[in-house]
């Protein structure tokens, strides 16, 4: 298939790795620009390094960017770890549309930190959706779900690093097999079961000593690893209670 993905960062570069190591054509890849004194994403790398046509622009909506994907003529757009608001006009453009990538079991946990909360509120499962983007934060139908139960001592780094990433690239490819073939059921989402949480950042990250033992685990559970430290960072390995003051907990989409 020939397609286009949009995205950032090392899922984002993971996702074209595996598209083009199992031979489909990536015409483009759309990411940020890059920001001054940090460091270079790792999709626009790889896209670099892999020869693909690059495009960086400020906002999707704009007839820069529209035109751009147009010129591609791809038959998928794979969106990957997308902050960016992408409209309605430019998720049309592709002959079979986008698909994207969220890792929560939709609709629970839409938002921009979905990986965080489940742990933190002490669920005992999650997972990833792959579904069709809208003009709506993470509201449109699902084409693919998988699930990963989060055990007593998983932390956001497990799993994500160790489960929802590897996860979610696979599911990439095999969604967009679904959309190729025809063979893709897209399932309406139930409001009635949804969801949204926003960032969870220092105030959210913030420890209340007076609530219970299991509030306490769970909430820094959630948000380790924090800054600064390795992508494997677990409550056991790093310290647990060194990271009990604010840490800032990342949403690797």
């Amino acid at each position: 298939m020939r397609i286009a993905i949009i995205g950032q960062q090392k899922f984002g570069k993971s996702v074209l790795d595996a598209f083009l190591d199992r031979g489909d054509t990536v015409a483009g890849v759309f990411c940020t620009p890059d920001k001054e004194g940090a460091a270079p994403d790792p999709l626009r790398v790889g896209a670099e390094e892999r020869g693909v046509r690059l495009f960086q622009f400020a906002s999707l909506k704009t007839p820069e960017a529209l035109g751009a994907l147009r010129s591609l003529d791809v038959d998928l757009g794979i969106m990957a770890y997308v902050l960016q608001f992408a409209p309605q006009e430019f998720t049309a453009i592709p002959r079979h549309g986008m698909i994207q990538y969220h890792p929560s079991l939709l609709p629970k946990y839409r938002g921009p930190s979905s990986i965080n909360w489940p742990i933190i509120r002490g669920d005992t499962r999650t997972g990833l959706t792959i579904f069709r983007p809208s003009d709506g934060l993470d509201e449109g139908p699902v084409i693919l779900q998988k699930e990963t139960p989060i055990g007593p001592d998983d932390t956001l780094g497990s799993v994500y690093f160790d489960r929802l990433f590897p996860m979610g690239v696979a599911a990439m490819t095999e969604a967009a097999d679904l959309v190729m073939s025809g063979k893709a059921k897209e399932v309406v989402q139930d409001e009635e079961q949804a969801s949204y949480e926003g960032w969870c950042r220092d105030p959210e990250a913030k420890i209340n000593w007076h609530n219970h033992i299991d509030q306490v685990y769970n909430l820094i559970r959630g948000c380790i690893p924090a800054p600064g430290r390795g992508p494997r960072t677990t409550a056991r390995s790093s310290g647990f209670w060194k990271h009990a003051s604010c840490p800032r907990a990342p949403s690797p989409r």
